[in-house]
């Protein structure tokens, strides 16, 4: 079954108790960031984001994304 990314990336930014403004606030002091919730969101609807944009969403969540050999 396919991963649907914009649900997990919201379901952990919720679980860990941020708000897209708060998360997106992180994001701008740790990686530079844009504090445009609106962008994430689209990014996220259109499942576009960048590889290396959710490793460091991961990051300030708290998260490793770890490759695992099935």
């Amino acid at each position: 079954m396919k991963t649907n990314t914009r649900n997990e990336i919201k379901s952990r930014i919720v679980r860990e108790g941020f708000t897209m403004e708060e998360l997106l606030e992180r994001l701008h002091d740790d990686y530079g960031w844009n504090r445009s919730v609106s962008n994430l969101s689209a990014k996220l609807q259109r499942d576009s984001i960048r590889y290396r944009e959710v490793v460091e969403l991961a990051d300030v969540l708290g998260y490793n994304i770890e490759w695992r050999k099935r």
